[in-house]
């Protein structure tokens, strides 16, 4: 039988959501499925994540002019590079992940005249990240493209909402939501041995409260916000936690003199930063609670991989944050830019342990199925077929 053959294009394997995903939808898709898996190479200030792939026994195609700022020559180059992979592989399915892989991976499957051509938005730049100049810019590139696209998938409903019917970038009929998913078993299994290493690397006390953020140093991602959520605690929650920055980037020495000044203030090391985690499974588990503050996102998988360990969450109400915290019951949301509401609920866990044990039981059961990646790669394997059959 002949197979199905999908060419998977990203933007760059750096640490994220999006490698994640490219890499279990071209390792566990059906033996009807032959996938190529291409992409470009992370920033300056970004972690290679090619690992990701690999440990699934992926060997990527790695066009090093893909890249994520706008460079004429260095995307003239990274297209024709696209269109060439194109005619040798001939595929019947171009999916592009992330924006300029889907600038570019889609101009090349059009020009080719690739059957179906896909592209899934994991977050967007449409506010928060540029000017209004730049953002317009954006959009009309977008636009452009989602006309010559067969369908565009989003991650969540509310990035659907967002997509469709607020920045208008295709009809809202033209795009399918299919969540992300996730090889979860490894947050879930071992954690008792992996919760009791990790507080022993850390040194940190039985009664302490473990509080962690992970995601690149970057603006969007607002870790001022979160410094300032932890100063504002009230002084009986400050001697009871240990805080963690877990990632890197961009603004690691601005962060970085932020959190030496808590430090001084509260007069001992209360804000640790540890850049990139490999293990993150491991770490989870020595958590208490993991927090997100970000002003934009796609569907933020630090949180999702939080409540498969067991680990309750807080974070502010963007992008699909709505879709993949149980409110009340495996965390909360918070509205962004709310500093009051966030301190206060925050404190709120810190001081209930019995909240916090409720909380922690119920991550495994809301998570596993919903966001696994059996069920991503059923979801995409449905819509490739049905859309070759039209």
């Amino acid at each position: 039988m002949k197979k199905i053959k999908v060419l998977r294009i990203i933007n760059r394997f750096n640490l994220g959501g999006p490698t994640y995903n490219v890499t279990f939808l071209s390792r566990f898709m059906s033996e009807e499925f032959e996938t190529l898996l291409v992409g470009g190479v992370p920033d300056e200030y970004e972690t290679d994540s090619l690992h990701i792939p690999e440990s699934y026994g992926l060997h990527p195609i790695i066009i090093p002019e893909l890249k994520r700022a706008i460079n004429y020559k260095e995307d003239k180059k990274a297209l024709k590079k696209l269109r060439e992979i194109i005619r040798e592989f001939k595929p019947d399915v171009v999916h592009t992940h992330a924006s300029k892989a889907g600038a570019l991976g889609r101009q090349a499957a059009i020009k080719e005249n690739v059957p179906v051509i896909l592209h899934t938005f994991h977050g967007h730049v449409f506010h928060s990240y540029f000017g209004k100049l730049k953002t317009t810019f954006y959009k009309t590139v977008e636009r452009r493209l989602a006309k010559k696209s067969t369908r565009i998938i989003c991650i969540s409903n509310k990035q659907k909402e967002e997509i469709g019917s607020i920045h208008k970038i295709c009809p809202p009929e033209k795009i399918e939501v299919i969540p992300l998913g996730f090889d979860l078993e490894k947050f879930h299994a071992n954690k008792d041995e992996n919760r009791k290493n990790v507080r022993a690397k850390y040194q940190l006390k039985e009664n302490e409260i473990a509080i962690a953020i992970i995601g690149r140093l970057a603006p969007v991602k607002d870790h001022d916000f979160f410094l300032n959520v932890i100063e504002n605690l009230p002084k009986e929650s400050i001697t009871k936690i240990k805080v963690f920055v877990v990632g890197d980037g961009e603004l690691k020495s601005e962060i970085e003199e932020k959190t030496n000044e808590l430090n001084s203030k509260f007069g001992e090391k209360r804000v640790i930063m540890t850049s990139w985690i490999n293990n993150i499974d491991e770490f989870n588990a020595g958590m208490d609670i993991i927090c997100l503050t970000s002003k934009n996102e796609g569907t933020p998988v630090s949180l999702i991989e939080a409540q498969a360990s067991g680990t309750p969450v807080i974070s502010t109400n963007v992008g699909g944050v709505q879709d993949i915290i149980d409110e009340g019951k495996t965390g909360y949301i918070i509205e962004k830019g709310d500093l009051n509401s966030y301190v206060n609920k925050l404190n709120e866990m810190i001081q209930d342990e019995k909240m916090l044990e409720n909380m922690s039981q119920n991550g495994w059961n809301y998570v596993k199925d919903k966001f696994s990646y059996a069920r991503l790669c059923a979801d995409m394997e449905k819509l490739y077929k049905k859309l070759l059959a039209e």
